[in-house]
């Protein structure tokens, strides 16, 4: 999980990294592309953070859903960043907007930087392709129409997204036998659901 930070520069938590970004957004209005360009190597992890944040909101959780499965279908074909449409890459942002949010959420990951930190190195790509495919089918579970149903999928999402950024083994693995139990336990349901209907008839 190296390649989240140049070789022989030491290593800088994501709060640190969303905080260099609030000082150099330039006034007025920003870009996705301006965005990623210097998001970086960073670029997967912290989109997949600020959509699992969107994700637990009722009304934006579907859209959230959406662009997740798209991004993380790239992350699992092994881009090194996430490919925007041209349109979508240079709509602009207001910076204002921008740096509220992020203001918001750098005070939390500070918090949870003291307990989540790099730790038991894992192989690059796969583990790209399986944080990518895990993120897919918890995607999946912010379209579920019923109330709060989104919040599980969305807090997973964002526990592996954290994980990744943070570069810590441990922490990310806690979070895939999380979202194996999640997405277990709604199958074990459905099943249910189907055999009782089926019984009915």
């Amino acid at each position: 999980m190296d390649e989240l930070r140049p070789k022989n520069l030491p290593y800088e938590p994501t709060s640190a990294v969303l905080d260099g970004l609030i000082q150099r957004a330039p006034a007025g209005r920003v870009t996705m592309d301006w965005l990623l360009a210097h998001l970086r190597s960073r670029s997967f992890g912290i989109l997949f953070l600020v959509l699992g944040v969107c994700g637990l909101i009722p009304l934006l959780s579907p859209l959230a859903g959406l662009l997740l499965v798209i991004l993380a279908f790239q992350m699992v074909r092994g881009h090194d960043g996430p490919f925007l449409p041209r349109r979508l890459g240079s709509r602009p942002i207001a910076t204002a907007k921008l740096v509220s949010m992020l203001s918001r959420m750098v005070p939390v990951l500070r918090y949870l930087e003291r307990f989540v930190r790099p730790r038991w190195p894992m192989p690059i790509e796969i583990t790209k392709r399986v944080i990518g495919g895990a993120v897919i089918l918890l995607s999946l579970g912010l379209f579920v129409p019923f109330p709060l149903s989104n919040v599980p999928f969305g807090l997973n999402i964002i526990l592996l997204s954290f994980a990744y950024l943070e570069q810590d083994g441990v922490f990310l693995s806690l979070a895939l036998v999380t979202a194996i139990c999640l997405l277990a336990a709604v199958l074990g349901t459905l099943w249910s659901t189907v055999s009782a209907t089926i019984s009915l008839i």
